[in-house]
């Protein structure tokens, strides 16, 4: 079988244009010719509460096969394969490709991972990780059959590499939840790690809920990657105020709602005193003493 990433460039081509103006949709049916939608139980991963699926995709592709093993009450898997996407963070109607799984086994047992699969290479390869789907997913239920939604399925795009969390967006653009730096940390993202590492710089820390910023710091010879490693490890990064946060509100919360970004950076080179003095400013223009979680 042709590799179905090779594909999708003949298939574009096939689909072009009638009229500069109009644009064809390429229908997810197309590639995936191979497999009966009979035969297939649809698997649209959603946040569960916890954890959402694409970080677990991007930490550990142990824990993500877990995830389609997992039986609640009822035997949803209950068709010889599944086919998994996963849900992006900010974009409810687009769907990451998680892998065409086999059933090979099945348990009667609810509330267990019951089912025993096995990975179909043969099935949409190269694609794992990397084919964007778009679709509305019309209710709450995140299992269905593939013959009622596979015609509403279309091919938004293919990554040019493996899903493995947020790219680096540039140090004046970063706006990420704890529970998103915790999967760069765990992985140690070259591109993050190599801006951040040798950098010193102020930070802000918002909860989202409530509003509440806190305003932080790197220096000395700790730079900015080492300081927010803390707080992806720690949840609070010794903060006392935001320690009782975490026990106040618990650990799903924070790693949720907590939002970081870059308020100002400079080279390790930059006197302590100086960050210092920055790092007293934005917590004069921000209130975060009064309202914040700053107290000093």
């Amino acid at each position: 079988m042709q590799p179905t990433v090779a594909r999708l460039a003949g298939l574009a081509a096939s689909l072009a244009p009638v009229a500069p103006s109009v644009e064809q949709a390429l229908l997810l049916r197309r590639l995936v010719q191979d497999l009966d939608p009979t035969q297939c139980k649809l698997h649209c991963a959603v946040w569960n509460g916890s954890d959402h699926p694409l970080d677990v995709f991007a930490r550990s592709w142990d824990e993500w096969v877990g995830w389609n093993t997992y039986r609640p009450a009822k035997d949803v898997f209950n068709r010889r394969f599944i086919f998994s996407l996963i849900q992006f963070y900010d974009e409810p109607d687009h769907w990451l490709f998680g892998g065409a799984f086999e059933v090979v086994g099945r348990r009667p047992t609810p509330y267990s991972h019951a089912y025993e699969v096995e990975l179909r290479d043969d099935l949409l390869p190269g694609c794992i990780g990397r084919l964007k789907v778009r679709y509305r997913l019309p209710g709450r239920a995140t299992r269905r059959l593939f013959e009622n939604t596979i015609d509403q399925m279309e091919v938004a795009e293919i990554l040019p590499r493996r899903f493995a969390g947020k790219p680096f967006p540039g140090h004046d653009s970063i706006n990420i939840s704890l529970r998103e730096l915790g999967v760069i940390v765990a992985q140690q993202r070259s591109d993050w790690r190599g801006a951040l590492e040798h950098m010193k710089g102020v930070y802000v820390i918002h909860d989202r809920k409530s509003g509440r910023p806190y305003v932080g710091s790197a220096y000395g010879d700790t730079g900015i990657w080492a300081r927010w490693e803390q707080y992806a490890t720690t949840l609070h990064g010794g903060n006392l105020d935001l320690r009782d946060l975490v026990d106040r509100q618990g650990d799903a919360y924070v790693r949720d709602n907590l939002v970081f970004a870059l308020l100002e950076f400079w080279s390790m080179r930059t006197p302590d005193d100086y960050v210092l003095e920055r790092e007293k400013y934005w917590k004069r223009v921000l209130l975060s003493r009064e309202f914040g979680h700053n107290k000093n």
